[in-house]
């Protein structure tokens, strides 16, 4: 359970720096009306909450999904499918398959967008709450890996537990976009944007592995042998 929590706080914190190329924007044109320091904290502290929020409700929904995969023998190819999943969106030519292919999708997109614009003209603090908790559900390759990850753990606590802490890991940088201005250069964003696809290579590859079972303790647990022991248990209960 600590390994899944690092693994989503590290998505988060190493992504957020992808984040500030394409939800930076956003984050610095934010209806803070606040002049004073302890203004413009809540502010953006609302804005960053409102984000984790959506985030972790989504957890509930994801792992509500895993579970019943889970309860029909599942749980592996659900990891394996999660991975290839990744694998799929980083090799697609301008990984946009997702959203051409669904019209649904793109209104759902559309109607959050045009939400967000009326929300930026209600300069006070329940709105900038609630353009965080839209701006979470916004399309976002990060946020695609973190969902992979978190549907894979087929446990709706865990799940939740894991998009909540991976919206965590994006908190600081996010929150100092919006508190200060700017915290990393073109430069910098466009290097981060090099490493990104190698992070989401490698966490398609371990949830991959993870579906397979290997036998390698945090990494590969081996289902099948966890399963045989649980029922080897019951059934010296039995006897007795």
């Amino acid at each position: 359970m600590i390994a899944l929590l690092i693994t989503a706080l590290v998505m988060g914190a190493i992504g957020s720096l992808h984040c500030v190329g394409m939800c930076g924007p956003l984050a610095l044109s934010l209806p803070v009306v606040a002049t004073n320091p302890a203004g413009r904290l809540l502010y953006t502290f609302l804005y960053n909450i409102g984000r984790v929020v959506t985030y972790a409700l989504m957890g509930v929904v994801l792992g509500l999904i895993g579970a019943s995969f889970a309860l029909v023998g599942l749980q592996q190819a659900l990891s394996i499918i999660a991975g290839l999943f990744i694998l799929i969106y980083l090799l697609w030519p301008h990984n946009k398959w997702m959203l051409n292919s669904n019209s649904s999708l793109q209104y759902f997109f559309a109607n959050i967008r045009s939400s967000l614009g009326k929300l930026f003209f209600k300069k006070n603090y329940h709105s900038v709450f609630f353009i965080g908790l839209l701006n979470g559900l916004l399309p976002c390759g990060l946020v695609y890996m973190a969902i992979a990850g978190a549907v894979s753990t087929a446990s709706v606590y865990k799940s939740s537990l894991f998009m909540a802490v991976f919206g965590l890991g994006t908190f600081p940088i996010m929150w100092s976009v919006a508190f200060f201005g700017s915290i990393a250069d073109i430069k910098t964003r466009a290097n981060i944007r090099k490493v990104y696809p190698y992070l989401m290579f490698v966490m398609a590859c371990l949830l991959i592995v993870r579906g397979l079972g290997l036998g390698i303790p945090y990494i590969s647990p081996d289902f099948n042998k966890g399963e045989s022991m649980t029922g080897s248990q019951i059934e010296c209960h039995t006897i007795k």
